[in-house]
């Protein structure tokens, strides 16, 4: 089979680490021959798959900063994952046949020059993730916008994560028309959330099995809007009229080096305290795959507050878990989600997520429905043997493509 190379800019914990960590596992299935090159790759901050043998990672190119002074973030990437490819092409001694490269396809011309077969996976448009407030962040962000089109249109083929990130990439990118993105849903590799699970600790969860435990898994950004979680939950309170029994686990990933992170959980503790609900939190910062599926075994609901989310692959998680997902009715969810079949799809705001908590807490039977019939709508929609086919019939083409060219 195919030799393949994931060029991608951080092996840490977040999402788009997770889809293309699946990606390369599905590769593996069949038998195509996979390794990482990154940026950066902290064997304490990743998944356990970058660090246990099952795939050769490369890191070149830490020493780079990553920003100046604290600003230029975007600049300081591309100049680090043009690096990356640079060693690829020039200085590894590494056999490849295709490269599949995300986030950022400003690497992209590099790799032409090695002459293989590139696949470019766009999680979201980069240039969507940053507001231009100012003339000078409009003046910075203009040749890095630029770039990013110019560049991802260079790739011999574009896939996207959903069909919501398909018309966002049609809408931004409005130089690239003639490109249509192929929908290829990041689905995990189930086999890792069959293994045995552990009860869950007193650091992870509360004692006592008669709580509602309401569960949100994401990265302490701001853009995650995580703050409704815990508004919610104060929401819920006053609905109820009480708060006993029911508790909520902020769980997310975190990295000391990102001030983001720091700030922003500080900001949520003090939210919490603020909202008279601290007691009935429990704060996680980063976490293993065996406390996950601990988390998500255990908890009584998902909730999944980011708002035109490109995909979200945690709700899938979670409904494959038999754990019911209320999610804000925007982006991947509406693709993944079924309102009051897995689910509920809420408008962000507290009083509507706190009105579908209710109904969990008040319904535990309804709420065991929803999760049944989650896992049965994952496994019927969004199965990993599917999404393993697929992504090698696209490897397969590009490599036969080559030979005939």
């Amino acid at each position: 089979m195919s030799r393949v190379v994931f060029l991608h800019p951080d092996l840490g914990i977040g999402g788009a680490e997770r889809a293309m960590i699946d990606a390369a596992l599905a590769l593996k299935s069949r038998g195509h021959s996979v390794k990482f090159v990154t940026a950066h790759h902290d064997p304490g901050h990743c998944f356990q798959e970058t660090r246990d043998g099952t795939f050769s990672v490369t890191a070149v190119g830490d020493w780079l900063p990553r920003s100046m002074c604290g600003i230029c973030y975007a600049a300081w990437a591309y100049i680090r994952m043009i690096y990356a490819a640079i060693y690829l092409v020039f200085f590894s001694k590494m056999k490849y046949d295709v490269v599949i490269c995300d986030q950022i396809s400003v690497c992209i011309p590099v790799l032409r020059i090695g002459n293989t077969r590139i696949i470019f996976y766009c999680h979201f448009p980069d240039q969507l993730l940053t507001q231009r407030k100012s003339f000078l962040k409009k003046l910075y962000r203009w040749p890095i916008d630029w770039m990013e089109e110019k560049t991802t249109g260079m790739a011999d083929v574009v896939l996207v994560n959903s069909n919501f990130t398909a018309g966002l990439f049609k809408d931004t990118f409005t130089a690239l028309d003639h490109i249509k993105p192929d929908v290829l849903y990041p689905i995990p590799d189930f086999q890792a959330f069959r293994k045995p699970i552990a009860p869950p600790t007193v650091d992870l969860m509360p004692k006592g099995t008669d709580k509602t435990i309401f569960l949100s898994i994401n990265r302490y950004e701001r853009k995650k809007n995580l703050a409704l979680a815990i508004r919610s939950l104060a929401k819920l309170g006053r609905l109820l009229g009480s708060m006993e029994g029911i508790h909520l686990v902020m769980a997310g990933g975190y990295d000391e080096r990102v001030t983001e992170n720091i700030e922003y959980y500080q900001e949520l503790v003090q939210l919490a305290t603020d909202l008279n609900v601290l007691e009935h939190i429990t704060f996680i910062r980063s976490f293993n795959d065996s406390q996950k599926r601990t988390l998500l075994a255990y908890s009584s609901c998902l909730l999944y507050t980011p708002d035109k989310e490109h995909f979200g692959i945690v709700p899938i998680e979670a409904m494959y878990m038999q754990c019911p997902v209320i999610a804000v009715k925007s982006g991947g969810p509406l693709e993944t989600v079924s309102h009051k079949q897995t689910g509920f799809l809420c408008d962000p705001n507290p009083l509507s997520f706190a009105e579908a908590m209710k109904e969990i807490v008040k319904n535990p039977s309804f709420a065991k429905k929803l999760g049944e019939a989650g896992k049965n709508r994952v496994e019927t929609m969004f199965s990993f043997n599917a999404f393993s086919e697929q992504l090698n019939r696209v490897v397969s083409n590009l490599i036969e493509d080559k030979k005939e060219n």
